[in-house]
């Protein structure tokens, strides 16, 4: 009976040992896997954003260059601690709505939206979540109601707003046609940005001697008529916003136009490239720089959506078509001989 004691006795201690030993034996590993949790605490989270582009166009596509050259900058770099999940709406609302929804329901920890369209679909899936939603190229954010104000927006939306310098556009106009008169103006009538910007250019055209010929359209099957009906009203030159549909579709506008001899200023210096005489351009890279800056913020939560000012950037840089001056028979302005020049 006291050998049968002794003899569980001997067992305990010796399982008791062994469980201190294991225990040691762990603890570096703790120490370690401690250590992998501070260093993401200290920026090395992994983040997975969803981004809507709304539609592909130069523009846009120099968005997302930008946007994911910020988030670099910031930190954050695809295949290492990012992973992106990029969808294209192909210029369709319906497929811009199903894009947010998915991704809201994958939970991922941020969405990105490009152009007005897709920030809509995007934060109209996200408001009632706790996901932040970035945008770029936005016109208009407020109109837009992504936001209640571009210093405080107030709502888990944030951004980058893209508001066309429309008066030293109107001024370039009068220097390269000193005797135009009316402006024809192709839009989409449900895109936000489009009919603000729209709104803008008719109170200012007047202070340069001009009236504004506009022509709605529903989608981008209608640009071609839209384009015809322009020409038909015999406008002087055509003025582009960044409407995506009229901008998607610039070879149908241009095919009218070319054939009446008529100029067409763009919104950005890949339009100016694509068949456009003149435009005073934004730089849509930087400004995708900027927003991707501002979304690695948020994601290391060093700044939170709501109070992050909207970042907008109002000024332009002129640039012209060589080719399209020559085959229109104009001339420079001598105010724009460090414009620069394209094709």
């Amino acid at each position: 009976m006291r050998k049968s004691i002794q003899k569980k006795l001997t067992v305990c201690l010796c399982a008791l040992l062994s469980a201190a030993v294991s225990a040691c034996a762990a603890a570096p590993a703790a120490s370690g896997s401690s250590g992998q949790a501070s260093a993401a605490q200290a920026g090395e989270k992994k983040a997975t954003i969803g981004v809507i582009q709304y539609a592909t166009h130069p523009s846009l596509d120099n968005c997302y260059k930008g946007f994911l050259e910020g988030l670099k900058a910031g930190g954050f770099e695809e295949g290492k601690n990012l992973k992106i999940d990029f969808q294209n709406a192909q210029a369709d609302n319906a497929n811009s709505d199903l894009m947010a929804k998915n991704m809201v329901s994958k939970k991922y920890d941020m969405l990105a939206a490009i152009a007005t369209p897709a920030a809509m679909s995007a934060y109209g899936a996200a408001k009632d979540t706790q996901i932040p939603v970035v945008f770029v190229a936005v016109s208009d954010p407020v109109a837009a109601e992504l936001v209640q104000s571009l210093e405080k927006p107030g709502l888990n939306c944030t951004g980058s707003s893209d508001v066309l310098p429309l008066e030293a556009q109107l001024k370039m106009i009068r220097a390269f046609l000193p005797k135009a008169k009316k402006i024809g103006v192709l839009y989409t009538t449900s895109e936000v940005n489009s009919v603000s910007t729209l709104k803008r250019f008719r109170s200012l055209a007047p202070k340069y001697g001009f009236s504004v010929e506009a022509v709605g359209i529903n989608n981008s099957s209608e640009v071609a008529s839209g384009a015809a009906s322009l020409v038909a009203k015999k406008v002087d030159c055509v003025n582009n916003f960044t409407d995506n549909n009229v901008v998607n579709n610039l070879s149908t506008l241009l095919q009218a136009t070319d054939g009446a001899k008529i100029p067409v200023f763009g919104s950005e210096i890949e339009q100016v490239k694509n068949g456009c005489l003149a435009s005073e351009s934004i730089d849509y890279v930087a400004l995708g720089e900027k927003t991707g800056e501002m979304a690695a913020k948020i994601l290391k939560g060093e700044a939170k959506a709501p109070e992050t000012p909207v970042y907008t950037v109002r000024e332009g840089k002129p640039a012209y078509s060589k080719a399209v001056l020559q085959k229109l028979g104009l001339t420079l302005p001598s105010g724009f001989s460090d414009a620069e020049a394209v094709g």
